[in-house]
């Protein structure tokens, strides 16, 4: 079974739920949201946007399944580079009832094939707090590189802070 699949428009209601249910687990690893982001309506624009960007060629919104199918989270592939560059940035979650489960490492891997073999990148890279440890783990388990910091990247739970940039190059 895949751990991923593209985000349908359909999954608005139950990404919201999880969303909502995840709201102070996710929070420390968030922007701050306002509370129509945890909405229905926010869910489906939001996916309608994506999907739009997904049939110009800009991103990849994929769903996280857990084993029964459920979504479980999501995993962007972000900003899709052509040209000399041909690269673009992932970003990914997984709700707090899912974390550990291999979840993430799974779904990565899956973006690290749809980048090389249907999107034939070069490069994909990725940033997390440098505090998230399970995060990193999880580039490091799918070969990614630490490659620098960038100081005071985005701000995240209402403060600029550190991100440690890790890339993979997917010999394209």
């Amino acid at each position: 079974m895949n751990a991923t699949r593209l985000l349908r428009l359909d999954d608005a209601e139950e990404l919201t739920g999880l969303l909502q249910q995840n709201r102070q687990f996710m929070a420390p690893w968030d922007p701050l949201r306002e509370d129509s982001y945890f909405t229905v309506a926010k869910q489906k624009d939001l996916a309608e946007a994506a999907l739009e960007a997904y049939a110009t060629g800009n991103r990849v919104p994929l769903v996280i399944l857990n084993l029964e199918g459920e979504l479980a989270g999501c995993l962007n592939i972000n900003g899709i580079v052509r040209g000399a560059l041909e690269s673009a940035a992932l970003g990914y979650w997984v709700g707090d009832r899912h974390n550990g489960n291999g979840l993430a490492t799974a779904a990565v891997a899956e973006a690290v094939e749809i980048a090389t073999t249907e999107l034939g990148l070069h490069r994909l890279q990725a940033e997390t707090l440098s505090h998230n440890v399970r995060s990193r783990r999880v580039l490091e388990k799918n070969d990614f590189v630490q490659y620098g910091l960038a100081p005071q990247y985005l701000n995240i739970a209402g403060r600029w802070q550190d991100h440690v940039m890790f890339q993979r190059l997917l010999g394209s």
